[in-house]
Order: C-alpha cells, then sequence, then structure tokens
C-alpha cells in the first residue's frame, strides 16, 4: 500500500490531522479515515463531548488508530490489544509521535487471553471496538461470544465490530445484540449492546 503512511490521519479532537504510521499488508489494515468518521459521528450523534472521560478497548488494535481517535476526542483511558510484536510497536509508536505518555495500556497476548486479564482485574469499558482481519471470520464469532459473557463490558457499554459487508457476524451472541448496522464500501460496522 504506497503512501498510506501518509493517509492515515486523526481526524477530529486534539490530535486532529496528526499522521499515524502503518504497515503494509491486509492483516494490519487500518479502519480507514471515512469509516472512523462515520463511527464517531454515531456514536457522538451530535453531542462532541459524549466521549469525554469514557474507557475503551481497542481489539486487535492493529495501528491503534480508533482508540488513538477515541483519546483525540476525550476518551478517558484505552486498552490497546494486539497479538503481534509489529502491531505493538507500531501501536507504541504512533502513541509516543503525539506524546501521548499516560491515559492508555497496551496489552501484547492474543484477544481471548487478554479479555480474561482484562476480567480478573476488574477492567469496565464503555466501548469495545474489534476489527480481526476480514479473513479471520472466527475470530469474530469466537471474540463476540467472549464478550455476549464478559462483565467486562459496561451495562449500557456498546460493543462496535468492523467487517467486510460480505460477512454477517450475526445478530445475537448471548447477552448481545445488535441494534444496528452500516454499510460503506466494501466495510461495515455492527453495533451491539447488551
Amino acid at each position: 500500500m504506497v503512501g498510506a503512511e501518509a493517509q492515515l490521519r486523526i481526524i477530529a479532537g486534539i490530535y486532529r490531522s496528526r499522521p499515524l504510521a502503518s504497515l503494509p499488508g491486509m492483516d494490519i489494515r487500518p479502519t480507514s479515515d471515512r469509516l472512523r468518521e462515520t463511527l464517531f459521528n454515531v456514536l457522538c450523534a451530535g453531542n462532541p463531548e459524549a466521549l469525554q472521560g469514557s474507557t475503551w478497548l481497542d481489539l486487535y488494535a492493529g495501528t491503534g488508530a480508533v482508540g488513538i481517535e477515541a483519546l483525540s476526542r476525550g476518551a478517558g483511558h484505552v486498552t490497546f490489544v494486539e497479538s503481534t510484536a509489529k502491531a505493538v510497536a507500531l501501536i507504541e509508536k504512533n502513541l509516543r509521535s503525539l506524546r501521548i505518555d499516560d491515559r492508555f495500556q497496551v496489552i501484547r497476548g492474543e484477544v481471548g487471553e487478554g479479555l480474561r486479564k482484562l476480567e480478573t482485574t476488574g477492567a469496565i469499558a464503555d466501548y469495545i471496538f474489534l476489527d480481526p482481519p476480514y479473513r479471520l471470520e472466527a475470530e469474530y464469532t469466537r471474540t463476540l461470544a467472549i464478550l455476549g459473557h464478559s462483565q467486562v463490558l459496561r451495562p449500557g457499554g456498546i460493543v462496535i465490530v468492523e467487517h467486510s459487508k460480505r460477512f454477517d457476524p450475526g445478530t445475537e451472541h448471548a447477552e448481545l445484540r445488535r441494534f444496528r448496522k452500516l454499510e460503506q464500501g466494501d466495510a461495515a460496522l455492527s453495533f451491539y449492546r447488551k
């Protein structure tokens, strides 16, 4: 993906227009600027203060773009969970480039293990974003099943899933129910609540 680094930017908030680094290949496929803008417009629904102090989990975090966007827009804390060393290094590089030195945690490990660890520490999130590589369709079902039984999602909290529009991650997973689905280009966002 030639020039992808220059094109990946924070959309709004205190780090607006600041660039983020990426890696070539489709396994680390950053959420497009346009889709991220749609996501945050839905969550804020005309209230730019809606995310102030919120807590986030950015699962399969890749570049960390969604979690960093949340921090830029006032989130109080973001936990990034990513399994590959290259992606963890990339997230840390992006955080350093913006001089973000608190309000986050980076967990290197498989998402299921990361969620179990967070649950044992009593972590609770207002928003959970998950975006595995599109080709790993079983990861969607597995992770949503874990989240459907987990206490890590605050009552009234929202799980947001980015997926290919050609793949449907399902409408129900244990206590999670999809309440909205948006398509944009080849991608889609599914929103779930307990």
